[in-house]
């Protein structure tokens, strides 16, 4: 690494890293929302644009939703797409 330059952050392990966004978002009074992972992220924008390029895309329906949050290992209340709130 050249002199002066930036370090890259160190990596936090996932429990710390979801600990801290508690921490964070309980110091602010803030509802403490889902940790989505980078790897789930990729996986969701991958999932829901494949498509996108085809002449018939259209967006995913609610089942199909489900089954890509389910997929990706995103539950509860916040990835229903028919849910009227969530916690």
């Amino acid at each position: 690494m050249p002199p002066g330059a930036p370090r890259p952050p160190k990596r936090v392990p996932p429990a710390r890293a979801s600990a801290r966004w508690v921490r964070w978002c309980r110091g602010r009074d803030l509802p403490v929302r889902p940790v989505v992972r980078m790897e789930q992220l990729w996986g969701l924008a991958v999932a829901w644009y494949a498509t996108r390029l085809e002449p018939d895309s259209r967006r995913p329906g609610p089942d199909e939703m489900r089954s890509i949050f389910a997929g990706l290992d995103l539950a509860g209340d916040f990835w229903d797409p028919q849910a009227d709130a969530f916690e």
